[in-house]
């Protein structure tokens, strides 16, 4: 394949890395406060927009989002936890953002919209260099 930079062909599985691990960081502190933080306040916000039972899905939501991240950051299971952090994302891109929004593609989906497709091009990509699992 044609490149302007054929060179950096010999570090492709550097680009899943960065990838993973950004994304993975990102996830852990988006996670954390719906498991530890503001349990109570996120249940109040999942119910509001018709995802119930709220504290299920909330527990569900922040433990996918929490321990993903930390699987994606350690590259363990990463396509598995890249999987699951789309689903989680196409949730919220299209419930809460889409669906549920009185306002209409009016701004705001953008970060989740990056997010979902982030997680699926880690699921196509597999985990990289550094990681401790293999592709499934």
């Amino acid at each position: 394949m044609p490149s302007l930079f054929p060179q950096l062909f010999d570090f492709q599985q550097i680009a899943p890395l960065i990838l993973r691990v950004v994304l993975g960081v990102v996830f852990i502190v988006h996670g954390y406060p719906k498991l530890f933080k503001n349990y109570s306040q996120t249940v109040q916000f999942f119910e509001s927009v018709g995802l119930k039972p709220g504290k299920v899905l909330v527990f569900v939501s922040g433990s996918v989002e929490f321990f993903g991240g930390i699987f994606l950051v350690i590259g363990l299971f990463t396509q598995a936890a890249a999987g699951l952090l789309a689903i989680n994302m196409a949730v919220a891109l299209f419930w809460v953002k889409i669906y549920k929004s009185k306002a209409k593609f009016s701004g705001g989906y953008e970060f989740d919209l990056i997010l979902f497709i982030l997680a699926i091009a880690l699921l196509f990509l597999g985990a990289g260099a550094l990681a401790l699992d293999l592709p499934l």
